[in-house]
Protein backbone atom coordinates (compact mmCIF):
# COMPACT_ATOMS: atom_id res chain seq x y z
CA UNK A 1 0.00 0.00 0.00
CA UNK A 2 2.83 2.37 0.89
CA UNK A 3 4.61 1.70 -2.43
CA UNK A 4 1.36 2.27 -4.31
CA UNK A 5 0.94 5.64 -2.59
CA UNK A 6 4.51 6.65 -3.44
CA UNK A 7 3.97 5.72 -7.07
CA UNK A 8 0.78 7.78 -7.11
CA UNK A 9 2.61 10.77 -5.70
CA UNK A 10 5.40 10.34 -8.26
CA UNK A 11 2.93 10.17 -11.15
CA UNK A 12 1.13 13.28 -9.91
CA UNK A 13 4.41 15.18 -9.57
CA UNK A 14 5.23 14.26 -13.17
CA UNK A 15 1.81 15.54 -14.24
CA UNK A 16 2.47 18.77 -12.32
CA UNK A 17 5.82 19.18 -14.10
CA UNK A 18 4.08 18.74 -17.45
CA UNK A 19 1.35 21.22 -16.56
CA UNK A 20 3.84 23.89 -15.55
CA UNK A 21 5.80 23.59 -18.79
CA UNK A 22 4.64 26.06 -21.43
CA UNK A 23 3.27 24.88 -24.78
CA UNK A 24 3.08 28.07 -26.81
CA UNK A 25 0.32 26.65 -29.03
CA UNK A 26 -2.54 29.03 -28.29
CA UNK A 27 -3.29 29.95 -31.90
CA UNK A 28 -3.60 26.35 -33.09
CA UNK A 29 -5.93 25.39 -30.22
CA UNK A 30 -8.09 28.50 -29.85
CA UNK A 31 -10.96 27.01 -31.85
CA UNK A 32 -11.48 24.35 -29.19
CA UNK A 33 -12.80 26.95 -26.71
CA UNK A 34 -16.59 26.83 -26.28
CA UNK A 35 -18.67 29.75 -24.97
CA UNK A 36 -22.30 30.90 -25.03
CA UNK A 37 -23.68 32.02 -28.43
CA UNK A 38 -22.52 35.44 -29.57
CA UNK A 39 -19.14 35.33 -27.82
CA UNK A 40 -15.84 35.14 -29.67
CA UNK A 41 -12.33 34.38 -28.39
CA UNK A 42 -9.08 35.29 -30.12
CA UNK A 43 -5.38 35.39 -29.24
CA UNK A 44 -4.73 38.93 -28.03
CA UNK A 45 -0.98 38.42 -27.57
CA UNK A 46 1.37 35.44 -27.58
CA UNK A 47 4.96 34.70 -26.66
CA UNK A 48 4.41 35.96 -23.10
CA UNK A 49 6.38 33.44 -21.07
CA UNK A 50 4.42 32.34 -18.03
CA UNK A 51 1.66 34.97 -18.40
CA UNK A 52 0.00 35.37 -15.00
CA UNK A 53 -1.65 38.36 -13.30
CA UNK A 54 -3.10 41.21 -15.35
CA UNK A 55 -3.39 44.93 -14.56
CA UNK A 56 -4.85 47.71 -16.68
CA UNK A 57 -2.88 50.91 -17.12
CA UNK A 58 -3.81 54.11 -18.89
CA UNK A 59 -4.39 54.18 -22.65
CA UNK A 60 -5.43 50.53 -22.65
CA UNK A 61 -1.92 49.28 -21.82
CA UNK A 62 -2.00 45.93 -20.00
CA UNK A 63 0.70 44.78 -17.60
CA UNK A 64 1.37 41.07 -17.15
CA UNK A 65 3.26 39.41 -14.31
CA UNK A 66 4.94 36.00 -14.43
CA UNK A 67 5.66 33.37 -11.81
CA UNK A 68 8.73 31.59 -13.08
CA UNK A 69 10.25 33.84 -15.73
CA UNK A 70 11.24 36.81 -13.54
CA UNK A 71 9.77 39.24 -16.06
CA UNK A 72 6.94 41.77 -16.20
CA UNK A 73 5.45 42.61 -19.58
CA UNK A 74 3.46 45.44 -21.11
CA UNK A 75 0.96 44.80 -23.91
CA UNK A 76 0.55 47.86 -26.12
CA UNK A 77 -2.41 48.02 -28.50
CA UNK A 78 -0.86 49.97 -31.38
CA UNK A 79 -4.14 50.81 -33.17
CA UNK A 80 -6.61 50.59 -30.31
CA UNK A 81 -8.54 47.79 -32.01
CA UNK A 82 -7.35 44.79 -29.98
CA UNK A 83 -5.54 43.30 -32.97
CA UNK A 84 -1.98 44.62 -33.33
CA UNK A 85 -0.40 44.10 -29.92
CA UNK A 86 3.25 44.80 -29.13
CA UNK A 87 4.76 42.84 -26.24
CA UNK A 88 7.42 44.68 -24.25
CA UNK A 89 9.48 43.51 -21.27
CA UNK A 90 9.36 46.31 -18.71
CA UNK A 91 11.20 44.51 -15.88
CA UNK A 92 13.35 41.40 -15.62
CA UNK A 93 15.48 39.36 -13.21
CA UNK A 94 12.84 39.64 -10.50
CA UNK A 95 11.92 37.01 -7.92
CA UNK A 96 8.60 35.52 -9.09
CA UNK A 97 6.86 38.81 -10.01
CA UNK A 98 3.39 37.27 -10.20
CA UNK A 99 1.37 40.25 -8.97
CA UNK A 100 1.00 43.59 -10.74
CA UNK A 101 -1.14 46.65 -9.99
CA UNK A 102 -1.31 50.07 -11.65
CA UNK A 103 -2.16 53.33 -9.91
CA UNK A 104 -1.62 57.00 -10.77
CA UNK A 105 1.14 56.35 -13.30
CA UNK A 106 3.02 53.82 -11.17
CA UNK A 107 3.28 50.06 -11.58
CA UNK A 108 3.39 48.01 -8.37
CA UNK A 109 5.01 44.56 -8.63
CA UNK A 110 4.91 41.82 -6.01
CA UNK A 111 7.93 39.55 -5.59
CA UNK A 112 8.11 36.77 -3.01
CA UNK A 113 9.18 39.04 -0.15
CA UNK A 114 9.05 42.56 -1.61
CA UNK A 115 6.69 45.07 -3.17
CA UNK A 116 8.31 47.27 -5.81
CA UNK A 117 7.03 50.44 -7.50
CA UNK A 118 8.01 51.62 -10.98
CA UNK A 119 7.12 55.31 -11.25
CA UNK A 120 6.15 56.99 -14.52
CA UNK A 121 6.02 53.55 -16.09
CA UNK A 122 4.16 54.61 -19.23
CA UNK A 123 6.99 56.97 -20.17
CA UNK A 124 9.56 54.24 -19.54
CA UNK A 125 8.11 51.09 -21.11
CA UNK A 126 11.18 50.41 -23.23
CA UNK A 127 13.67 50.95 -20.44
CA UNK A 128 12.17 51.19 -16.97
CA UNK A 129 14.07 53.01 -14.26
CA UNK A 130 15.18 51.24 -11.06
CA UNK A 131 12.14 50.64 -8.86
CA UNK A 132 11.33 52.07 -5.46
CA UNK A 133 11.16 49.40 -2.76
CA UNK A 134 7.78 49.94 -1.11
CA UNK A 135 8.01 47.08 1.38
CA UNK A 136 10.61 44.34 1.84
CA UNK A 137 9.63 42.49 5.01
CA UNK A 138 7.19 39.91 3.65
CA UNK A 139 7.98 36.26 4.45
CA UNK A 140 10.58 34.63 2.20
CA UNK A 141 9.00 31.15 2.15
CA UNK A 142 8.39 30.07 -1.44
CA UNK A 143 5.59 27.55 -0.91
CA UNK A 144 2.52 29.59 -2.00
CA UNK A 145 4.87 32.57 -1.93
CA UNK A 146 3.83 34.10 -5.25
CA UNK A 147 1.35 36.95 -4.83
CA UNK A 148 -1.58 38.61 -6.52
CA UNK A 149 -1.90 42.27 -5.54
CA UNK A 150 -4.52 44.96 -6.07
CA UNK A 151 -5.36 48.42 -4.81
CA UNK A 152 -8.72 48.68 -3.08
CA UNK A 153 -11.30 51.47 -3.06
CA UNK A 154 -9.75 52.57 0.25
CA UNK A 155 -6.52 53.42 -1.64
CA UNK A 156 -4.64 50.67 0.17
CA UNK A 157 -2.52 47.92 -1.35
CA UNK A 158 -3.83 44.42 -0.61
CA UNK A 159 -1.18 41.68 -0.47
CA UNK A 160 -1.94 38.01 0.32
CA UNK A 161 0.54 35.71 2.04
CA UNK A 162 -0.17 32.06 1.30
CA UNK A 163 0.29 29.19 3.74
CA UNK A 164 3.92 27.92 3.65
CA UNK A 165 2.72 24.32 3.29
CA UNK A 166 -0.17 22.15 2.18
CA UNK A 167 -1.79 22.06 5.63
CA UNK A 168 -0.19 23.43 8.80
CA UNK A 169 -0.72 25.93 11.60
CA UNK A 170 1.72 28.82 11.91
CA UNK A 171 2.40 31.16 14.81
CA UNK A 172 3.11 33.94 12.32
CA UNK A 173 -0.31 35.50 11.68
CA UNK A 174 0.82 36.81 8.30
CA UNK A 175 0.73 33.32 6.80
CA UNK A 176 -2.62 32.27 5.32
CA UNK A 177 -3.90 35.83 5.27
CA UNK A 178 -4.70 38.86 3.16
CA UNK A 179 -2.67 41.84 4.35
CA UNK A 180 -3.04 45.47 3.43
CA UNK A 181 -0.86 48.56 3.68
CA UNK A 182 -0.69 52.16 2.60
CA UNK A 183 0.72 52.75 -0.85
CA UNK A 184 4.02 53.85 0.69
CA UNK A 185 4.32 50.56 2.64
CA UNK A 186 3.30 51.97 6.01
CA UNK A 187 0.60 50.79 8.43
CA UNK A 188 0.82 47.11 7.47
CA UNK A 189 -1.97 44.97 8.94
CA UNK A 190 -3.76 41.67 8.43
CA UNK A 191 -7.17 42.25 6.85
CA UNK A 192 -8.43 38.63 6.62
CA UNK A 193 -7.27 35.45 8.38
CA UNK A 194 -7.54 31.75 7.52
CA UNK A 195 -7.01 32.19 3.78
CA UNK A 196 -4.89 29.29 2.55
CA UNK A 197 -3.86 30.75 -0.80
CA UNK A 198 -5.71 33.41 -2.73
CA UNK A 199 -4.38 34.43 -6.15
CA UNK A 200 -7.23 36.70 -7.13
CA UNK A 201 -9.62 39.23 -5.62
CA UNK A 202 -11.80 42.18 -6.56
CA UNK A 203 -14.23 44.63 -4.98
CA UNK A 204 -17.94 44.71 -5.75
CA UNK A 205 -18.51 47.74 -8.01
CA UNK A 206 -21.53 48.91 -6.00
CA UNK A 207 -20.83 47.96 -2.38
CA UNK A 208 -17.03 48.23 -2.53
CA UNK A 209 -16.76 44.98 -0.56
CA UNK A 210 -13.96 42.48 -1.11
CA UNK A 211 -14.47 39.07 -2.76
CA UNK A 212 -11.63 36.60 -3.25
CA UNK A 213 -10.88 33.09 -4.44
CA UNK A 214 -9.16 30.57 -2.19
CA UNK A 215 -7.50 27.26 -3.03
CA UNK A 216 -8.31 24.36 -0.70
CA UNK A 217 -5.75 21.89 0.63
CA UNK A 218 -4.53 18.75 -1.17
CA UNK A 219 -4.63 15.05 -0.25
CA UNK A 220 -8.18 14.73 1.09
CA UNK A 221 -9.31 12.88 -2.00
CA UNK A 222 -10.72 13.87 -5.37
CA UNK A 223 -13.75 15.71 -4.06
CA UNK A 224 -12.59 17.40 -0.85
CA UNK A 225 -12.20 20.08 0.20
CA UNK A 226 -14.11 22.52 -2.02
CA UNK A 227 -12.26 25.48 -3.41
CA UNK A 228 -13.94 28.72 -2.43
CA UNK A 229 -15.22 32.13 -3.40
CA UNK A 230 -15.24 34.23 -0.25
CA UNK A 231 -16.69 37.57 0.81
CA UNK A 232 -14.89 39.85 3.29
CA UNK A 233 -16.92 43.04 3.81
CA UNK A 234 -15.02 43.97 6.98
CA UNK A 235 -11.58 43.56 8.51
CA UNK A 236 -10.87 40.71 10.93
CA UNK A 237 -12.89 37.84 9.47
CA UNK A 238 -11.48 34.29 9.58
CA UNK A 239 -12.06 31.84 6.72
CA UNK A 240 -11.15 28.60 8.48
CA UNK A 241 -7.74 27.45 7.31
CA UNK A 242 -6.09 25.30 8.55
CA UNK A 243 -8.66 23.99 11.04
CA UNK A 244 -11.86 24.14 8.99
CA UNK A 245 -12.89 23.87 5.35
CA UNK A 246 -16.09 24.30 3.36
CA UNK A 247 -19.09 24.79 5.65
CA UNK A 248 -16.73 24.88 8.65
CA UNK A 249 -16.06 21.15 8.67
CA UNK A 250 -13.16 20.07 10.88
CA UNK A 251 -9.98 19.21 9.02
CA UNK A 252 -8.81 15.68 10.00
CA UNK A 253 -5.21 16.89 10.23
CA UNK A 254 -5.96 18.31 13.67
CA UNK A 255 -7.28 16.42 16.69
CA UNK A 256 -8.74 19.60 18.15
CA UNK A 257 -10.08 22.71 16.45
CA UNK A 258 -10.02 26.07 18.20
CA UNK A 259 -13.10 28.21 18.66
CA UNK A 260 -12.92 31.09 16.18
CA UNK A 261 -15.49 33.82 16.93
CA UNK A 262 -15.23 35.47 13.51
CA UNK A 263 -15.34 32.22 11.51
CA UNK A 264 -17.01 32.68 8.12
CA UNK A 265 -18.45 30.21 5.61
CA UNK A 266 -17.67 30.50 1.87
CA UNK A 267 -19.83 32.86 -0.17
CA UNK A 268 -19.89 29.98 -2.66
CA UNK A 269 -18.28 26.56 -2.62
CA UNK A 270 -16.54 25.66 -5.88
CA UNK A 271 -15.56 22.19 -7.07
CA UNK A 272 -12.55 20.64 -5.38
CA UNK A 273 -9.15 21.14 -7.03
CA UNK A 274 -10.33 23.44 -9.85
CA UNK A 275 -7.71 25.94 -8.58
CA UNK A 276 -9.60 29.23 -8.83
CA UNK A 277 -7.14 32.05 -9.39
CA UNK A 278 -7.95 35.44 -10.91
CA UNK A 279 -11.45 36.89 -10.60
CA UNK A 280 -13.12 40.12 -11.70
CA UNK A 281 -16.53 41.70 -11.56
CA UNK A 282 -17.67 42.43 -15.08
CA UNK A 283 -18.12 46.20 -15.31
CA UNK A 284 -17.98 46.65 -19.08
CA UNK A 285 -20.71 47.56 -21.57
CA UNK A 286 -19.93 45.09 -24.38
CA UNK A 287 -21.50 41.95 -22.90
CA UNK A 288 -25.28 41.56 -22.52
CA UNK A 289 -26.86 43.17 -19.44
CA UNK A 290 -27.17 39.83 -17.63
CA UNK A 291 -23.38 39.81 -17.15
CA UNK A 292 -23.20 43.25 -15.53
CA UNK A 293 -21.56 43.14 -12.07
CA UNK A 294 -21.28 39.33 -12.20
CA UNK A 295 -18.04 37.48 -11.37
CA UNK A 296 -15.72 35.76 -13.84
CA UNK A 297 -13.18 33.34 -12.33
CA UNK A 298 -10.17 31.77 -14.06
CA UNK A 299 -9.85 28.13 -13.00
CA UNK A 300 -6.23 27.08 -13.45
CA UNK A 301 -7.07 23.38 -13.22
CA UNK A 302 -6.18 20.42 -11.03
CA UNK A 303 -2.78 18.77 -10.84
CA UNK A 304 -3.27 15.84 -8.44
CA UNK A 305 -6.83 14.66 -9.04
CA UNK A 306 -7.58 11.22 -10.52
CA UNK A 307 -9.39 12.91 -13.42
CA UNK A 308 -8.51 16.49 -14.32
CA UNK A 309 -10.96 19.28 -13.59
CA UNK A 310 -10.98 23.04 -14.15
CA UNK A 311 -9.05 24.63 -17.05
CA UNK A 312 -11.96 26.97 -17.79
CA UNK A 313 -13.64 30.29 -17.02
CA UNK A 314 -16.42 30.15 -14.45
CA UNK A 315 -19.30 32.61 -14.17
CA UNK A 316 -20.75 33.26 -10.71
CA UNK A 317 -24.10 35.02 -10.74
CA UNK A 318 -25.08 37.34 -7.90
CA UNK A 319 -28.42 38.63 -6.70
CA UNK A 320 -28.64 41.58 -4.33
CA UNK A 321 -24.87 41.38 -3.99
CA UNK A 322 -24.82 37.71 -2.96
CA UNK A 323 -23.55 34.77 -5.09
CA UNK A 324 -26.47 32.48 -5.93
CA UNK A 325 -25.24 30.20 -8.74
CA UNK A 326 -22.25 29.16 -10.82
CA UNK A 327 -21.88 27.94 -14.38
CA UNK A 328 -19.10 27.24 -16.84
CA UNK A 329 -18.71 30.20 -19.20
CA UNK A 330 -15.76 29.10 -21.34
CA UNK A 331 -14.09 25.68 -21.60
CA UNK A 332 -11.84 23.75 -23.96
CA UNK A 333 -8.35 24.36 -22.60
CA UNK A 334 -8.37 20.70 -21.61
CA UNK A 335 -9.33 18.48 -24.53
CA UNK A 336 -6.96 15.60 -23.85
CA UNK A 337 -5.11 13.87 -21.03
CA UNK A 338 -2.66 16.82 -21.03
CA UNK A 339 -4.35 20.25 -21.16
CA UNK A 340 -2.89 22.66 -23.70
CA UNK A 341 -3.69 25.77 -21.64
CA UNK A 342 -4.26 26.95 -18.07
CA UNK A 343 -6.24 30.16 -17.45
CA UNK A 344 -4.77 32.34 -14.70
CA UNK A 345 -6.36 35.79 -14.60
CA UNK A 346 -9.16 37.81 -16.16
CA UNK A 347 -9.35 41.54 -16.84
CA UNK A 348 -12.12 43.81 -18.12
CA UNK A 349 -10.87 46.18 -20.83
CA UNK A 350 -12.13 49.73 -21.51
CA UNK A 351 -14.10 48.52 -24.55
CA UNK A 352 -15.78 45.83 -22.43
CA UNK A 353 -13.81 42.86 -23.78
CA UNK A 354 -12.52 40.31 -21.27
CA UNK A 355 -8.84 39.34 -21.34
CA UNK A 356 -7.68 35.95 -20.05
CA UNK A 357 -4.04 35.08 -19.31
CA UNK A 358 -2.63 31.57 -19.79
CA UNK A 359 0.70 30.57 -18.23
CA UNK A 360 0.90 27.25 -20.09
CA UNK A 361 0.23 28.47 -23.62
CA UNK A 362 2.13 31.71 -22.83
CA UNK A 363 -0.67 33.85 -24.17
CA UNK A 364 -3.40 36.37 -23.40
CA UNK A 365 -6.82 35.92 -25.03
CA UNK A 366 -9.54 38.44 -25.80
CA UNK A 367 -13.19 37.46 -25.34
CA UNK A 368 -15.64 39.76 -27.10
CA UNK A 369 -19.37 39.72 -27.70
CA UNK A 370 -20.64 40.05 -31.27
CA UNK A 371 -24.19 38.76 -30.87
CA UNK A 372 -27.46 40.62 -30.59
CA UNK A 373 -28.45 42.38 -27.39
CA UNK A 374 -32.04 42.55 -26.16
Amino acid sequence: MKNRFLWLVLIQLIVLAILTTGCGNAQSNINSISMPPGFKISVYASGIEGARSLALGDNGIVFVGSRSEGRVYALVDENGDGKKITVLTVASNLDTPNGVAYHNGSLYVAEISRILRYDNILENLNQSKPPVVVYDMLPKERHHGWKFIAIGPDEKLYVPVGAPCNICASEDERFASIMRMNLDGSEVEVFAHGVRNTVGFDWHPLSGELYFTDNGRDWLGDDLPPDELNHAPIKGMHFGYPYYYGDNLADPEFKEQPQIPSLSKPAMKLEAHVAPLGMRFYTGEMFPEEYKNQIFIAEHGSWNRTSLIGYRILLVRLQDGKPISQEVFAHGWSNSAVPWGRPVDVLVMPDGALLVSDDRANAVYRISYEGKKD
